[in-house]
């Protein structure tokens, strides 16, 4: 499975409702991350681990405002995925009808 490229997914949390934009590509060997949401500031992360396996991809991402990690979980099935990111003091959010765009 190649991860990289464009891709989008349906975001329904207390926090925010709406699609979600991620461009995942290849940096100096590894995998880094660009995330978009309209009308959303991200706050500042930092990709510190991405495992890759054959359809799923894991990921550890310290974001610098709560001084913790996240982690992102995504299965992929082709052009598709589903997945959850799990933010402290937040909890758990379902990444739904992710796909290729």
């Amino acid at each position: 499975m190649n991860p990289t490229g464009k891709w989008a997914c349906t975001v329904d949390s207390m926090l925010f409702r709406g699609e979600a934009n991620v461009n995942i590509f290849e940096k100096d060997g590894a995998y880094d991350f660009e995330l978009e949401i309209s009308g959303v500031d991200i706050p500042e992360y930092t990709v510190k681990s991405v495992d890759i396996g054959e359809n799923h991809l894991k990921a550890v991402i310290n974001v610098a405002m709560l001084g913790k990690d996240a982690e992102l979980d995504i299965d992929f099935d082709d052009d598709s995925f589903t997945g959850i990111l799990k933010i402290p003091f937040i909890g758990k959010i379902k990444l739904k009808n992710g796909h290729r765009i």
